[in-house]
């Protein structure tokens, strides 16, 4: 659904019920410029690993990239979970930003840029540049409210206001106010009580109905400077083409106060336009929202509205989200994050650490659809775009995902890069990878410190900047002197490992990794056959004969003691029978962490859905950002 200047404000509750009932909300942006190629040079000196940079180093240039780029277009997708159904339901949204202020008097400026290089890029995918002047949702950042508040308080208590200091060889304006002073006392020692008020215009024009050109601006200041200096016992009135000067009264000051502090509320209220449904999101303070703005039709006409009704919906929407954070998904989210506040809500920190505590206090869970593609990756390059990932997972039949029928603009049109579209394509992968990856169960021995001794070993790749899937698993003896000794973790008993591990080894690979018993001649029989079974098929299997992991995963074989199931696209059928009993999840988290009771309680798994998000595949998968390129490859948000 397209959402603009006009439809913004009628829309804007619905949009807060959206965010309040939503299992997740996914995101995506469309910005002016992003962090200069250029800057990517990394001198060996400054960066020893390879000529990679250091997380603070790509945090510090993107830091930049944010302050001096804007976002152009924002696209938000509010997916519903309905477990009754087992279908989850997807409310796209697509709004163009205004960077121009369209609420007058706010004294507050934006500087942005453009970036050739990105105006050239949105223009190659049909980006109209226009749009966001003449189409745009408004938005008002904190730190931008902030100062207009602070101004116009400036103003009010006269503060915001610097004399002008006249010189003596200034005649023009010394006689200018020479005239004022002489006029205000006539009129102010004048017998009779009428005329109430005074008008200073230029010479010959006090008369308003024979004023034929007004006072300019710096005779205006000079006017308020002079009464407001040497009469405090009256006061100025601003007029388009003269000032007006009356005697100070308590109660009509106090009520022209009033007047102006009602006026700057109403402005704010239009004014921070789509930052509204930020502040749903991190849990902000919405009683500043003017439900009179409901009161007008998509189009922008004016419309009768049950406004007692409105309010009700708005408090329940207050109250829903007191109670319910947002879990906010992204595709390659670290860019987006930094500029996500830079945009709505303040000053970036300098330190890198600082920006992860502050975004995981704003957001408890944050979920990264690249790093779910590439986690455990190895060096193995692997496409991992968002059109190739959707792609891959498209041919599933589950999980089920609807698009509500109010939103019908993505059922069939393929718009890559409109940031409504990519936030839509960002929920589906989400949804569907995250129950394929469960229903693999590979990342469970990620939570397990494996019982290590000197029988057999195993060595993988680490995380490289390419993405991809680690592949080999290279036994050996580990007995010698210095050598590093691992063994293949053993799954806990009732645990909901009964597929390959994830500790180290890939999607694809079909090594039995399950626990050791007294039967040591049957447990060598049956790796003589793995052995041999794995040589024979060492093509297919291969994460290479895949374009992404998640094809590896769809064509992923059963292990020698599991039933044989279909292969993809998995059905509820399959999901079935790889399901595992409720609480084995807890038990895993209790023996990760030395503990004989679980940690956490979690609900079982559902057939056909992905996992809640109280399960421990979050642990392993949320919180964490792909920064490719860095040293450290992952933002961890939850080590700051």
């Amino acid at each position: 659904m397209d959402v603009d200047r006009s439809s913004f404000q009628p829309r804007l509750l619905a949009l807060l019920e959206a965010i309040a009932n939503a299992h997740f909300v996914a995101f995506d942006f469309e910005l002016s410029g992003i962090q200069s190629k250029q800057s990517h040079t990394v001198r060996a000196t400054d960066a020893p690993h390879e000529g990679k940079q250091s997380l603070q180093q790509r945090y510090a240039e993107l830091k930049d990239a944010a302050e001096k780029y804007q976002i152009l277009q924002v696209g938000i997708t509010c997916v519903e979970e309905d477990t009754e159904r087992g279908v989850y339901v997807t409310r796209p949204y697509n709004f163009y930003l205004n960077p121009v202020f369209e609420e007058k008097g706010l004294d507050v400026e934006r500087i942005f840029s453009y970036q050739s290089g990105a105006v050239e890029f949105l223009l190659g995918h049909r980006f109209r540049m226009e749009a966001p002047y003449l189409e745009g949702v408004p938005y008002l950042s904190r730190d931008e409210e902030a100062q207009a508040r602070k101004k116009a308080a400036a103003k009010q208590d006269g503060t915001a206001f610097t004399d002008i200091q006249l010189k003596a060889e200034d005649l023009k304006s010394v006689e200018f106010v020479a005239r004022v002073r002489q006029k205000i006392d006539v009129w102010r020692d004048r017998e009779e009580e009428e005329p109430s008020f005074l008008n200073i215009a230029p010479v010959g024009h006090e008369m308003l109905s024979t004023t034929t050109r007004g006072l300019n601006n710096f005779e205006k200041r000079l006017v308020h400077q002079l009464v407001r200096a040497e009469y405090p016992m009256l006061v100025t009135i601003g007029r388009p083409t003269f000032i007006q000067i009356v005697a100070y009264n308590e109660e009509r000051e106090a009520g022209l106060r009033k007047s102006k502090v009602k006026r700057l509320e109403e402005q704010l209220s239009r004014q921070i336009g789509l930052r509204w449904l930020v502040e749903a999101m991190v849990g902000g303070d919405l009683s500043g929202i003017n439900t009179i703005n409901f009161a007008r039709s998509v189009t922008g006409e004016p419309i009768f509205v049950n406004l007692e009704a409105i309010r009700h919906r708005l408090a329940q929407v207050q109250e829903q989200l007191k109670g319910h954070r947002t879990v906010i998904v992204g595709h390659n989210l670290f860019t987006d994050l930094v500029y996500f506040y830079k945009c709505f809500l303040g000053k970036l920190p300098d330190r890198v650490e600082d920006f992860q505590r502050i975004i995981h206090g704003l957001f408890p869970l944050v979920v990264d659809t690249k790093y779910l593609a590439t986690h455990n990756c190895g060096s193995i390059s692997l496409k991992s775009s968002l059109d190739e990932i959707e792609e891959e997972l498209r041919q599933l039949s589950v999980p089920v995902i609807e698009t509500h029928s109010e939103h019908p603009k993505y059922s069939n049109l393929h718009s890559p890069h409109e940031a409504g579209y990519d936030s839509f394509l960002t929920a589906k992968v989400l949804i569907r990878l995250s129950a394929q990856l469960e229903a693999a169960g590979t990342y469970l021995n990620e939570m397990i410190v494996p019982d290590v001794s000197d029988d057999e070993a195993y060595h993988t790749a680490p995380e490289d900047d390419e993405g991809g899937v680690s592949l080999n698993i290279t036994k050996t003896s580990a007995k010698g002197k210095g050598k590093q000794k691992m063994r293949e973790p053993k799954a806990a008993l009732g645990s909901e490992d009964d597929g390959p591990s994830s500790h180290g080894v890939s999607i694809g690979d079909t090594t039995d990794t399950k626990p050791t018993t007294k039967r040591k001649g049957k447990s060598r029989a049956k790796k003589h056959k793995r052995a041999a079974a794995k040589k024979a098929t060492a093509t297919e299997q291969s994460a290479f004969s895949h374009r992404t992991k998640y094809d590896v995963l769809m064509k992923m074989p059963p292990s020698e003691d599991e039933e044989q199931v279909t292969e993809a696209p998995l059905d509820a059928t399959t999901l079935t029978s790889i399901e595992y009993s409720e609480g084995q999840g807890s038990n895993l988290e209790a023996q990760a962490h030395g503990q004989t009771q679980p940690l956490l309680k979690q609900e079982p798994k559902r057939v056909g859905m992905m996992p809640a998000f109280d399960r421990i595949f979050w642990r392993v998968y949320g919180n964490k950002l792909r920064v490719f390129g860095t040293v450290e490859t992952v933002c961890d948000l939850t080590a700051a």
